[in-house]
């Protein structure tokens, strides 16, 4: 197929060159009654553009015209069999991907440190979770990646599991040996699904992880806007078929995506893969070498600390997206928490995420040498004017796993009571409990509620942590299973 082809984008300016007057959704008519306050925030080609399902614009869910070709060219590049555009973001992928392959009470085995979406589609699915405890680097306070040994242990004692997923790689950028954990999850007849959020841009360089697809997984959901050039809540979802049913894809596709995809959402993933088919070698490997580049004078800064090669080789660490440069600041005496806001408010500067220990930045295709020494000259000033060396961060454990009275959909429709977060020991939560970002669940609904857990949790708000999840974001109250035994 021809790469350089942007078949939406084309198809698109050719129904908006042909002039026919419109009488079907949106409302605004191409933007004929956009509000005054809008319309400098899309150009009136823009606007024109934001049309229905016409025949000759394609159907997302029957496809058979421009926007096939723009899917087999997306998985012609990629390397999948099927390259699915996803307009409900990488959450819908997830959704997609997990319920094609388990329903009702079947099993799921997923690392403990999965983004809450991953959670939402078992809840949809009606899955028992089966949980991966992650090697955890207790210095920079991360979750890292799954090992070979734990995640055999855990299949040996699940082989009735449906399938394995893998997040690959994390939102800090560690990777697992993705190539063997394929092989070895096959060898049980298993599909490997993977949460690939972080890695659209794996694919063109040598210098990053193996791309999932190409490392033997059968699914994975590539969140397109993250890192690459599409609009925010794009991302595709590249199948591979030697383990997955098409048409189960097919229908829980039709499913969880919008029945009215936006066109401009889709031209944008069209014109991404377009992009990285065009120059997306040079464009990745640029990043990575700014990025080395700022590792390693950060590297330089006294009490700063970017981890990188020294840590490749450890458990749970097999490789490293150096694109994600994390910067441990407990070392300036300071939170992860208080570096954002500084960085933010005295220095313009917005990191990806903060947590306990560190801040993350994001090293993209749209990133010079001009914004990486904005934030390198950041970086050093924080350390010479915000340097509370003499105070020690607090140290604060991650909690254990909690145990799981009942599935996660069936803690979500149980009857549930609202008492006092602080007096919650030993009750079963009805809701789960993150910090945003990086989104990933301390507890999920069904599972017991531990004193280590509530310490946890109110140590972390009061480091500046942002909760997410409980319908009260304050945590003074948490809602738990009425009838739980």
């Amino acid at each position: 197929m021809r790469q350089s082809n942007v078949p939406i984008i084309e198809a698109l300016y050719k129904y908006v060159a042909d002039g026919a007057v419109a009488f079907h959704t949106p409302g605004h008519k191409q933007g004929k009654s956009v509000p005054e306050k809008i319309k400098d925030m899309v150009t009136p080609l823009g606007f024109k553009m934001d049309v229905s399902l016409m025949a000759e614009l394609d159907d997302l869910f029957e496809p058979e015209g421009c926007i096939k070709e723009a899917q087999d060219l997306a998985a012609e590049l990629y390397g999948a069999d099927d390259s699915l555009f996803m307009i409900n973001g990488t959450t819908g992928a997830i959704h997609v991907m997990i319920m094609s392959v388990v329903g009702p009470g079947e099993k799921i085995i997923v690392p403990r440190n999965v983004h809450k979406s991953i959670l939402g589609a078992i809840i949809l699915a009606g899955a028992q979770p089966v949980f991966v405890e992650p090697v955890i680097n207790n210095e920079l306070g991360l979750a890292m990646g799954v090992t070979m040994e734990k995640l055999q242990e855990v299949i040996e004692k699940n082989t009735d599991a449906k399938a394995v997923l893998l997040v690959y790689p994390t939102y800090y950028g560690v990777a697992s040996d993705i190539k063997k954990i394929a092989e070895l999850v096959h060898t049980y007849n298993m599909p490997l699904l993977v949460d690939e959020a972080h890695g659209p841009h794996l694919k063109f360089s040598q210098h990053l992880p193996q791309q999932a697809i190409d490392a033997g997984a059968d699914m994975s959901a590539q969140s397109t806007h993250k890192i690459l050039s599409a609009f925010t809540q794009t991302s595709m979802l590249h199948v591979k078929y030697d383990y997955i049913k098409k048409e189960r894809v097919s229908m829980m596709n039709g499913l969880i995506q919008s029945t009215s995809p936006n066109y401009l959402l889709l031209a944008g993933l069209d014109a991404a893969r377009w992009q990285m088919a065009q120059f997306g070698a040079d464009m990745i490997d640029n990043a990575y070498l700014l990025a080395q580049k700022l590792r390693n004078a950060i590297n330089e800064i006294p009490d700063l600390y970017c981890f990188g090669d020294d840590i490749k080789g450890q458990p749970g660490c097999f490789a490293i997206d150096y694109t994600k440069v994390t910067v441990t600041v407990k070392g300036l005496g300071i939170t992860g928490y208080e570096a954002e806001q500084i960085l933010r408010y005295k220095y313009k500067i917005q990191c990806e995420l903060a947590d306990m220990y560190n801040v993350l930045f994001i090293i993209s295709l749209a990133d010079g040498e001009e914004e990486i020494n904005i934030l390198l000259k950041a970086l050093q000033s924080l350390a010479v004017n915000y340097n509370k060396v003499a105070v020690a961060v607090p140290v604060i454990a991650q909690p254990a796993m909690p145990q799981m009275k009942s599935l996660p959909r069936e803690a979500v429709y149980a009857a549930y009571k609202i008492i006092d977060f602080k007096k919650s020991v030993g009750q079963v939560c009805a809701e789960t409990i993150s910090f945003y970002p990086p989104g990933i669940p301390l507890i999920y609904p069904g599972e017991v509620i531990t004193a280590e857990l509530i310490d946890y949790v109110q140590q972390a708000i009061a480091a500046g942590g942002k909760v997410a999840g409980p319908f009260d974001a304050k945590l003074n109250k948490i809602k738990v299973i009425s009838d739980a035994r």
